[in-house]
């Protein structure tokens, strides 16, 4: 499957290049692909070819990134349309564990969903499902998108020619980065909680 999706997207226009590599991340969470061709595949061919000078690094970026955070959206609202009688139907051994995973971590779980492309492809939905709120999901999709496709990204602009290799360890590496940005970000969260909770009001001008 690799070395097919590599000979196209490595044969193909620029532009149709970008256009796959967003299109198969987008399709990743919105029309449930990640099961068949997970979207890491096409990050990492997309910043091989920026390697190469085929295409841009930035137009690679912001093609993954644009597929990472829309593909999630639509998967988003397809749970709050449809609920949770879907995933239950066409997963009824994996759907519970992940529902409550989501009611117990919450926003964490859209960031650190994009850990595995099984969860890459149903926690944007279970999101929509359990009814989590809009703006929370969008902030943390948004945040998890652009981490996860950065990372993607310049794996396969540094591999170059070698990503067959990073793509065998690109997954777990992927996985460590994204929990130590979102172990960082909570901590920078935690202490703006903690320093506004410390420091009194401010007393009314006169």
């Amino acid at each position: 499957m690799l070395e097919q999706l590599a000979e196209l997207l490595f044969q193909v226009p620029p532009l149709l290049a970008l256009g796959a590599v967003f299109g198969l991340t987008c399709a990743e969470a919105a029309l449930f692909f990640g099961f068949v061709i997970p979207g890491e595949i096409a990050v990492v061919l997309g910043g091989v070819l920026a390697s190469r000078g085929t295409v841009p690094l930035i137009a690679t970026l912001a093609a993954a990134i644009a597929g990472a955070v829309i593909g999630d959206t639509i998967g988003f609202f397809l749970g709050r349309r449809f609920g949770s009688a879907f995933l239950e139907k066409r997963f009824p051994r994996r759907w519970p564990p992940v529902s409550r995973w989501i009611h117990r971590r919450g926003a964490v779980a859209v960031f650190l969903g994009r850990s595995t492309a099984f969860l890459r492809a149903i926690v944007p939905t279970a999101a929509g499902a359990a009814r989590m709120a809009p703006g929370r999901f969008l902030l943390w999709n948004v945040f998890g998108g652009v981490s996860w496709a950065t990372v993607f990204t310049l794996v396969g602009y540094f591999a170059g020619e070698g990503y067959e290799a990073a793509m065998r360890t690109a997954g777990k590496e992927s996985a460590i980065l994204l929990a130590v940005i979102a172990v960082l970000a909570l901590l920078v969260w935690g202490k703006h909680v903690f320093v506004r909770r410390l420091t009194p009001a401010l007393p009314p001008e006169a």
